[in-house]
């Protein structure tokens, strides 16, 4: 009787244990950004980051303008818009995805809705480790949906930024991210 409750129990832990091709839901390590939009009043980015609007993504990239350190937001409406990093933003350590972008915004397909944050580069092209380095960055339609030029995939950002149309492949590469509503915190991480 022993015996049987031993292999049951085994039999339960390798049938949750998952033989599949499953992917963890995060990715750790690669970003840290931090901005508190009731500073910035960024309303390209508080579209993306509104619950009662899903469906809206929004491109963060850094960069710097006339000696200047700014954040550039583009969302998949057409809005863009630049804002200078304040002394605080200057202060925390960002990192921006893989090379220097993420797409945040609630997706569609859950209720209630699931605020996503990916890494702009195509992870089925873009390798940290080459030498040199190339960029494969996603582009945003109107649809949610995100396409990399190089390999042609696009990516369902609505739906866990998995494969739609072109060959199987790795999904986006995900991270942790929360807001508190288009004029408050967005932490991705």
């Amino acid at each position: 009787m022993r015996r049987l409750a031993i292999l049951l129990t085994c039999l339960c832990a390798l049938s949750f244990s998952g033989c599949d091709d499953s992917q963890n839901e995060f990715t750790i390590g690669t970003c840290y950004f931090v901005l508190d939009n009731s500073v910035h009043q960024d309303a390209t980015l508080a579209s993306a980051m509104n619950v009662n609007a899903p469906g809206v993504f929004c491109t963060i990239t850094k960069d710097i303008v006339n000696g200047a350190n700014c954040f550039n937001f583009t969302n998949n409406m057409g809005l863009k818009s630049r804002s200078n990093l304040n002394a605080l933003d200057s202060r925390r350590t960002l990192i921006l995805g893989h090379n220097n972008g993420i797409i945040v915004g609630f997706g569609t397909l859950n209720f209630p809705a699931t605020f996503y944050a990916f890494d702009r580069e195509c992870p089925n092209c873009f390798d940290p480790q080459a030498i040199p380095m190339r960029s494969h960055p996603l582009s945003v339609d109107s649809n949610g949906m995100a396409t990399c030029a190089t390999c042609k995939r696009q990516y369902n950002l609505n739906n866990d930024g998995f494969v739609a149309t072109g060959e199987n492949g790795k999904r986006l590469t995900r991270y942790r991210a929360q807001t508190t509503g288009p004029f408050g915190v967005i932490s991705v991480n």
